[in-house]
Parts: C-alpha cells; structure tokens; sequence
C-alpha cells in the first residue's frame, strides 16, 4: 500500500496490521475491508486543495450523457453488455439532493461514479466547470468530493479519534475530535479513544462517518443508503444529524435513500428507474406522486410498504 500524503507511519502501522488481520480472517471479508481502508487511507488523508480557501455558496456537479455498462461474466451469454445507467443528464447545485428509486435501478452505480470508484462507460462529469471524468479517485478527493460506504466497516486496532484525524488531514486536538462528534450527536469523552470495532452499532457507525466528512469539510458529500443497516432508533437520530448538517453545509450533500423521512428534507428529490431518470424536482413536485405510487403498489401486493 503506498502511502498516503501526510499520514502519520502510527497510522499506517495500524492500517497495515487491520489488512493483516483481514486476510487471515475469512469472516471479516478481507477484500471488501481492504478496499475500504485504502480509501480512508488514500482519500481521506489527502490534501484538500480549497481547504481555507473555499467560497461561500453551492458548488455545481454536472453528470453530461453518463452511461454505464458492464459486461456478463457468466457462462450463458458471456461478453454481452447490461447497461445500468442510460444517457443521465443532471446538474446538481442544491444544498440537499436525494435520489430514489427501486432496487437495481442504477442509485448507488451512480454514487460510485460520481465518487471516481468507477468510471463511465460514456458521458463526462464535471465539478464547479472541472472535467474530473478521468480523476482517479485520489484526485477527486482533493478536488472536494467525499464518499459514505453504505456499510462503514470497522478496523480493529483504528480509534475514532485516528480517523478523524486521517478524515481532517491534520492533527486534532482532543477538543476539535470532540466538537466534530458532537455535532453529530455522539458524546465525545465516550467515544473519541474507543477502537473502531464490533462493540460499535451501524447507527454510532455511520454517524462517526458523517462526522469524518464534517472534519474534512468537502464541498460534495455522497452518501449511499445512509439508514441501511441501521434500527429505528439510530435512524431516528440520524435524521436529525442530517438536519443540522444541512443547516451548516456550504456544499452540497447527495444522498441514496429509499426513506421518505430522508426525502422529505431534500431541496430536491430525482428518480430513477430502470437506469434512467424517469422525476426530478422539488420534494413538494415529487413526493406526493412518489408516495401514492408506493402505495398503491402495496395495495396491489396486499401488504403494507414501509417507509420508516
């Protein structure tokens, strides 16, 4: 693993040893968590390059005719091309967009192409008027974009603490870490030296990640299913730490959701389906066609939809 820009070796010892323990545990999924660590290693620790100097007002992330295909691997049919996103044309300047959709219909293809973790098959994206289309992932992080796994993963031997200071790219004091989780609604003297591990729940999680993208201050923040894996209760609380960073953001922050609580604070709320975007606007626009379709769907099936 090379290192990142201004990692401290402490951290990269501990990165090392999490890749180790991964590989020789083979409940743990060693390639899904390495993949995650070298992007906290890679992106998180590196420099911003608006950092301090960033500008009032929201930013413009343009997606100009974005298709996606992959190829079949299977024996019946191998070689041929599915396409999971088709011609998308948006641009996305509001401070809180959600995008939702039924499963397969392209949400979170499109969240790991905005965040560089794929690439088009097609198409061009841009930010603030920048063609980042071949920025690897790296290089997008410094422009301004942060990415939220779906299901954060957790590292034995990593504090929430070494995380926020990898997230901020800079040493924290013990005052700053505490700020940035209390702002997410963690008390921080509990929190801030305990090991990123299994006696954490998905809610602490993927407040703790928020919190990482607090820290780094990025421009453009996508999170994909923020509520997946989570109960009612963190749920419910993470609501609210959305709330508050939509007061505070300056950015924008992307969200893939299937919760209408989630919907109903979007400045603006897009569809799709079937890899194509088939309603974009305001949530006022949106919602109420998008739940009396939900709902006679589950009139249809005889059973009730739920939507948290």
């Amino acid at each position: 693993m090379r290192p990142a820009s201004g990692a401290t070796p402490g951290l990269l010892r501990l990165a090392r040893d999490c890749l180790n323990s991964a590989a020789e545990r083979k409940s743990e999924k060693p390639v899904e968590k390495i993949g995650k660590l070298w992007y906290i290693i890679r992106v998180w620790n590196c420099p911003l390059r608006f950092r301090n100097s960033r500008k009032e007002g929201n930013v413009m992330l343009t997606l100009s005719h974005i298709t996606y295909r992959v190829k079949d691997s299977g024996t019946v049919g191998a070689g041929k091309e599915t396409e999971i996103l088709s011609d998308i044309n948006l641009d996305l300047n509001e401070r809180f967009v959600a995008i939702t959709g039924p499963n397969g219909s392209g949400k979170s293809t499109l969240a790991r192409l905005i965040a560089g973790i794929i690439r088009p098959t097609e198409g061009r994206i841009l930010l603030d008027g920048q063609d980042i289309t071949d920025m690897s992932v790296t290089d997008r992080a410094r422009a301004g974009i942060s990415y939220a796994f779906q299901q954060p993963v957790r590292f034995k031997g990593l504090t929430v603490r070494d995380l926020l200071t990898l997230a901020a790219g800079k040493p924290l004091s013990m005052g700053e870490a505490c700020e940035y989780l209390s702002e997410v609604g963690l008390c921080a003297k509990e929190y801030v030296n305990r090991e990123v591990n299994a006696s954490l729940s998905g809610g602490e999680l993927k407040r703790m990640e928020i919190a990482m993208i607090l820290a780094r201050g990025t421009k453009f923040s996508v999170f994909d299913e923020p509520e997946a894996g989570i109960d009612l209760w963190s749920f419910q609380n993470l609501i609210g730490v959305f709330r508050n960073m939509y007061e505070q953001t300056h950015g924008t922050i992307l969200i893939i959701s299937h919760q209408e609580r989630i919907l109903d604070i979007a400045d603006r709320v897009i569809v799709l389906s079937g890899g194509h975007v088939t309603a974009d606007g305001s949530r006022e626009d949106i919602l109420p066609g998008l739940l009396h379709v939900t709902a006679g769907c589950a009139v249809a099936q005889g059973k009730e939809t739920h939507n948290g």
